[in-house]
């Protein structure tokens, strides 16, 4: 279970971007927030390919990977905007996050049990259910 720490450090990180998004709507047009999120992704890639190719790591691309990698940047940038436009309307963090990102989770967890084929256990079912009644419970707190 080597990923543990990174899913760690992106859930973290994810937490933050949220938190930050919170305090910087309505203080800016979703527009120019969405700029400012593009290019420091943007820059963060540069400096990640720069860095690999200087160590001499392979630089590779396949046309699938590239056409995934795009929906990647488009669905980040949805997500983005739809955060800018939920906390600029008022949301309160504590409701709206847990709420995305929990619906979030759900779809992507079907997906890959629907799409990619991933196994469907008893315990998966229970965490849906759990998933669901935690959204039901932060909905009507």
């Amino acid at each position: 279970m080597i990923w543990i720490p990174y899913a760690l450090v992106a859930a973290v990180a994810l937490a933050a971007a949220d938190f930050f998004v919170k305090l910087a709507a309505g203080k800016l047009s979703n527009s120019l927030a969405l700029l400012i999120y593009g290019s420091c992704s943007f820059l963060a890639g540069l400096v990640w390919v720069a860095w690999q190719k200087f160590n001499g790591a392979p630089q590779f691309a396949q046309a699938n990977g590239v056409w995934a990698a795009l929906g990647v940047g488009v669905s980040f940038s949805i997500v983005t905007i739809g955060l800018y436009a939920t906390f600029g309307a008022g949301a309160p963090i504590s409701v709206a996050s847990p709420i995305i990102r929990l619906s979030g989770l759900l779809l992507a967890g079907l997906a890959g049990a629907f799409l990619l084929r991933e196994p469907l256990t008893w315990r998966y079912g229970i965490g849906i259910a759990l998933v669901l009644s935690g959204m039901y419970f932060v909905v009507t707190r």
